[in-house]
């Protein structure tokens, strides 16, 4: 459930600032409502530390045991050891590439000393020619040059005095140094970048001290921002915030142990910056993570649809894999990692969830891997719904029935998704004494109607299409009338209101239908996805004796792109009709800030 938040302010002398930074931040409950930017110093010693982790990581031996954690004043001296070997290592490999790139370009023309040509007081130009510009070179009187062994098959020679420019080749620029000397320097770097290397290693054994000082450097910069969201006046500071209306009486208390002065109230229907924050049990627990991937929080006002999404989304998941093989693979892997990891996160059992549901719907129609052969087996053909399987042969049906009967249960699946959103929002509407519920039953009643006239589209269902008709048109009345209605306005008003929107409506009741049948994905990427394994299993099928290992490598190869594009699918398809069709019914925008109340991070929150 999403938790009442109450708006307070909180004030107290300018002479305890900190002091009142330091309490809130030891209560752990205030959001704060405009947060200011963090001191340029903090940002950068935050993003300093991260940079140097996240480069360090790649050091660290694994396996290779972790050091205690450094005090301050060691990590410092570390940390500047650590940055320094960085700094050194970076420019002994630019040097490196610079050096080799120079001894690329002067290779061709052999190991000589720059130096002794530039001492000799003699001016000199170096040119590569072809056999025209040596004629001419020839030719010409007034020219002194002397040829030079050839370079990469083209005459070289070296012409004395001033350059002759109408040669049309580059001229050859001087290096500092030779081959030689380059080759020295550049070993000389790789000593120190390999110094260096040695130094990071060593270091990375302290990865721990690091993560320690990046949560006191993230807590340094929340605190700071903290404190740039103060305002002062006349010897008063205070600031803005929201609490958990659970945690007013825990605040109350601390203001008054502190001598604070606040003000705590409701916040108001129009405020935009209430944060939300959601209350999970143990079961709605489960789909956090799947939340927290998203990015998705609902609006304070709006609906905490956790259980709903995770009992859908099961489903869905179940479907679009559509396989019990699959599943099995799922639980398998999740069992090893549960094994290995020791703890069983939300994460590994919102896995178990959505291994067995695709277990159980996979077994529910026959599909084991794809193989017809699975029904061969009596135990795995006793499991199968004959209705919904995907081998109706075996059970005496014809297989646009089997089809029909899975088309209409995913047209069933949305007719009751969408129902219950419509429900939802009568329930809610009723207890804020809101005729708008009025133009939800219509909508129910559209739905409904629009489910029967979707069956009969798609799988020749007969119905009474007059009743469907009279239905939707009810609805549609029910919603125009009652659409507009709102507790601060009279029932002429709201009638008004919602005459007004009528065009609207009419797209809304357009796009109802186009909701319904978007669930026919659901059949539609589970056959699919059948499809693509039956394929690659007929593939291996046609290699024997020798070749049973190219069999082998098919299989795995075609069954793990099937998994793969099965995952795709449901972030595509399972996540979409709970966030549009679903939350898109219930007038959800998912336009919610999530509730990060100001306090310091703690080492176990933040691994």
């Amino acid at each position: 459930m999403i938790e009442k938040m109450k708006a307070v302010c909180v004030a107290a002398q300018s002479s305890r600032r900190d002091e009142l930074l330091y309490s809130l931040r030891r209560l752990g409950v205030l959001h704060i409502a405009e947060k200011g930017v963090a001191s340029e110093s903090s940002l950068k010693r935050f993003a300093g530390l991260s940079d140097c982790m996240r480069e360090l990581k790649g050091y660290s031996e694994k396996g290779a045991e972790q050091a205690g954690i450094l005090s301050d004043e060691e990590f410092e001296k570390l940390h500047a050891g650590v940055c320094a070997a960085f700094e050194k290592k970076l420019w002994a490999e630019k040097r490196i590439a610079a050096l080799t790139a120079e001894a690329e370009r002067i290779g061709p023309w052999g190991d000589f000393s720059p130096r002794d040509i530039l001492s000799s007081g003699i001016e000199i130009h170096f040119y590569r020619v072809d056999k025209k510009e040596y004629d001419e070179l020839c030719s010409d009187e007034n020219v002194r040059f002397v040829l030079l062994k050839p370079v990469e098959k083209m005459r070289a020679v070296a012409v004395i005095g001033t350059a002759y420019e109408k040669l049309r080749s580059s001229e050859f620029k001087l290096p500092e140094k030779g081959l030689s000397e380059l080759e020295r320097e550049k070993n000389e770097c790789k000593a120190e970048a390999e110094e260096c290397r040695k130094i990071l290693e060593d270091s990375a054994r302290y990865l721990s001290s690091y993560s320690d000082q990046l949560l006191k450097a993230g807590n340094a910069v929340e605190f700071s921002s903290a404190d740039a969201s103060l305002t002062e006046d006349s010897g008063i500071v205070w600031i803005t915030g929201y609490i958990p209306e659970n945690e007013a009486e825990r605040f109350s208390d601390t203001a008054g142990r502190h001598c604070w002065a606040w003000l705590m109230q409701d916040v108001s229907e129009d405020d935009a910056d209430v944060p939300t924050k959601i209350r999970y049990n143990k079961l709605t627990a489960l789909v956090k993570p799947l939340f927290d991937i998203l990015g998705t929080v609902p609006g304070y006002l709006e609906y905490d649809i956790s259980f709903w999404f995770l009992a859908f989304f099961s489903l869905f998941f179940a479907m679009i894999i559509g396989d019990a093989g699959y599943g099995a693979i799922f639980l398998t892997a999740t069992v090893i990692y549960h094994i290995r990891t020791k703890k069983a996160t939300s994460v590994i059992l919102l896995l178990y969830v959505l291994s067995a549901t695709t277990i159980v719907w996979g077994a529910l129609t026959g599909t084991w891997f794809g193989l017809e052969g699975a029904m061969k087996v009596p135990f795995l053909k006793a499991l199968v719904i004959p209705g919904f399987a995907n081998y109706p042969e075996y059970f005496g049906i014809a297989t646009g029935d089997a089809q029909n009967n899975v088309m209409r249960f995913c047209f069933s699946i949305g007719v009751i998704q969408l129902s219950l959103a419509c429900v939802m929002n009568i329930k809610r509407k009723i207890k804020l004494h809101c005729l708008a519920w009025i133009a939800d039953i219509g909508w129910l009643l559209s739905v409904c109607a629009l489910y029967f006239l979707v069956l009969y589209l798609v799988i020749g269902e007969k119905i009474n299409l007059t009743a469907v008709a009279v239905a939707v048109g009810s609805g549609f009345l029910l919603v125009v009338l009652f659409g507009g209605m709102s507790p601060g306005k009279t029932f002429a008003q709201g009638v008004k209101a919602g005459l007004g929107n009528a065009f609207t409506v009419f797209l809304n009741t357009i796009s109802a239908f186009g909701n319904i049948m978007s669930y026919i994905r659901l059949f539609a990427v589970g056959m699919a996805s059948l499809a693509i394994a039956q394929s690659f299993n007929d593939m291996a099928s046609g290699f024997s004796g020798v070749f049973v290992i190219a069999a082998v490598v098919i299989l795995l190869i075609g069954h793990a792109m099937n998994i793969v594009m099965g995952f795709l699918s449901v972030v595509v398809h399972g996540v979409r009709l709970n966030l549009l069709e679903f939350s898109g019914q219930l007038g959800m925008e998912w336009s919610g800030t999530a509730y990060r109340p100001f306090r310091e991070m703690e080492k176990e929150k933040n691994q």
